[in-house]
């Protein structure tokens, strides 16, 4: 039953009540429509969906059938967001106005609602002025999301963008360097200074950053494996280095 009221509030189901979630306002995370609904009436609510920004993905209705709650979605669900999306503007402006250099925390296709999380909240903890993830093949900011960031996700802003590269340019233009992080990066992590305007780059659990966003960045680190496995968790790996780059700016500072 706890799962079923978690998914109730998660979940907006129906034609109806999803355009009406669009006319309110109500932060939507992404909606999902049945593949082959062509109707004027899906057709209305898709259009105004992208026009405000919102990503809507067609999929089987098998898939809908087993996400419902109600069991009436009508070919669609809108997924809720638990906060407001920023953009990239926005979380350069919150460093500006804190009177520090941006730390910004991009994350490449992490689609685990938990890894997505754990990796807001370690950036929250470290001090970063937001995290950049991209409108598709990630998770967002969900009620997984936000109770796996333990309740960080309130507290950081999170800007979702069309195109990781194309923020990433943005963030140059504004003199912010991006760091990526690999297992054969040619930047050892202890090794490289970390202070000033930074962006540092997540890659998916699976496969790591994507080949044109690793050629976006000015570096790529590696963390030291004395170990026999050859990776970390994402989320890990986020986070040792999210703190190395709190431990130097804080040295920087004095502090």
């Amino acid at each position: 039953m706890e799962q079923s009221r978690g998914l109730e509030n998660e979940l907006i189901e129906g034609r109806n009540a999803v355009t009406e979630a669009l006319r309110a306002g109500r932060p939507i995370d992404k909606i999902l429509i049945a593949g082959g609904d062509t109707d004027r009436g899906l057709g209305f609510i898709t259009t105004v969906a992208r026009e405000k920004g919102i990503t809507v993905v067609e999929c089987d209705r098998r898939k809908l059938d087993s996400m419902s709650v109600t069991h009436a979605h009508q070919g669609i669900i809108a997924i809720c967001a638990v906060q407001d999306y920023f953009t990239v503007q926005d979380l350069l402006h919150r460093a500006k106005e804190l009177g520090e250099d941006p730390f910004l925390v991009i994350c490449d296709e992490i689609t685990d609602g938990h890894n997505l999380g754990a990796i807001i909240r370690s950036a929250e903890c470290a001090g970063a002025h937001g995290v950049i993830i991209p409108k598709r093949r990630s998770a967002g900011l969900t009620t997984i999301v936000n109770k796996a960031s333990a309740g960080a996700a309130e507290h950081l802003p999170v800007a979702k963008v069309s195109n990781l590269r194309a923020a990433m340019e943005e963030l140059k233009r504004a003199g912010v360097w991006i760091y990526g992080t690999a297992a054969d990066g040619e930047n050892p992590l202890w090794q490289t200074e970390l202070t000033g305007p930074i962006a540092l780059v997540i890659g998916s659990e699976g496969s790591g950053m994507g080949r044109l966003v690793r050629e976006g960045c000015d570096f790529v680190l590696s963390l030291p494996m004395k170990g026999k496995l050859s990776s970390l968790n994402a989320s890990v790996a986020g986070a040792i280095v999210m703190y190395e780059v709190m431990r130097q700016r804080d040295l920087a500072a004095g502090k």
